[in-house]
C-alpha cells in the first residue's frame, strides 16, 4: 500500500447516495439536525445517525450541540469547495440527475455554495468584477482584488478589512456545476453574499440551497455588477 492521502476513504464516504444527499443539503451553509438530514436523504433517522457518525469521524462534518438538540454542518470551507468541485466535474462529464422542474431551474438561477453565491447570478458577479477590472489573476495564477475593486466593494457596503482577516483565501474561483463557468468564493465571495442578504436582495431559508431574488432585487444586482467597464 502506498503512503499518502487516502482518497479512496473520502471517495467511499462521499460516494454513498444517502451520504451524498446529506452533504449536498449541508451545502446550504446551515446546520441541520439528523432528522432533517434523514428527510433529505430519504432514509430513517437511525440510518442517518450511522452515516453522520462516519462523516464526523472522517472530519467531513462537524457536530454542534445546543441544548437537547444536535446540529450537523460541513466541517470547513475545504469540504464545501471539494463538494462543489465534484459537482462541477460531474456536470462537465455529463453525469446529471434528471431535472425535476421549477426547483432545479431556481437552483440554476441562484443558490448557496456553502458560504457564497453560485448559479447564474453568482457567475454574473464574477464576470462583472473581471470586466470592470475589479478582479485580476496574478502571474502565479491567484485571484486578487484590484485597488478599484476594493474601493467598489467598500462603496457597496462591505468591510474589506474584515474580509481580509477572515480565515481562508480572500478570492478564489469556484467552478459552477450548473453554469460550468466560475463564480467567486473565498472571504470576498462570502462577504458579497452576506451583503446581499443584509440588503434583503437574497432571501434564503433553513435547509435550502435556494437563494431567491425578487424581480427588483435581481435588477438591482445586475446594475450593481454590470458586464461593461464604465470607463
Amino acid at each position: 500500500m502506498r503512503d499518502g492521502p487516502d482518497i479512496a476513504l473520502i471517495g467511499s464516504l462521499i460516494g454513498d447516495p444517502a451520504r451524498a444527499n446529506m452533504l449536498t443539503a449541508l451545502m446550504s451553509g446551515k446546520a441541520l439536525t439528523a432528522s432533517e438530514l434523514a428527510a433529505e436523504a430519504g432514509i430513517t433517522p437511525q440510518t442517518a445517525s450511522s452515516h453522520l457518525s462516519k462523516l464526523t469521524d472522517a472530519g467531513l462534518v462537524s457536530l454542534r450541540k445546543q441544548g437537547r438538540h444536535r446540529y450537523f454542518a460541513l466541517a470547513d470551507n475545504d469540504v464545501g469547495a471539494a463538494l462543489e468541485s465534484l459537482m462541477g466535474l460531474a456536470a462537465k462529464k455529463g453525469h446529471l440527475r434528471t431535472r425535476t422542474g421549477p426547483r432545479d431551474q431556481a437552483l440554476r438561477k441562484a443558490r448557496l455554495c456553502y458560504d457564497h453565491l453560485a448559479g447564474d447570478l453568482g457567475v454574473r458577479i464574477y464576470d462583472s468584477l473581471l470586466a470592470q477590472g475589479h478582479l485580476c489573476e496574478t502571474d502565479d495564477g491567484r485571484l486578487e482584488l484590484t485597488d478599484a475593486g476594493q474601493k467598489s466593494l467598500t462603496s457597496f457596503g462591505i468591510d474589506m478589512d474584515k474580509a481580509r482577516l477572515t480565515k481562508g483565501l480572500q478570492c478564489r474561483s469556484c467552478l459552477d456545476w450548473s453554469e460550468r463557468r466560475y463564480h467567486l468564493a473565498g472571504s470576498v465571495g462570502r462577504a458579497i453574499l452576506t451583503r446581499l442578504k443584509d440588503l434583503g436582495w437574497a432571501q434564503t431559508s433553513k435547509g435550502s440551497r435556494l437563494a431567491h431574488f425578487s424581480g427588483p432585487s435581481e435588477q438591482a444586482l445586475l446594475e450593481q455588477f454590470p458586464l461593461a467597464n464604465p470607463e
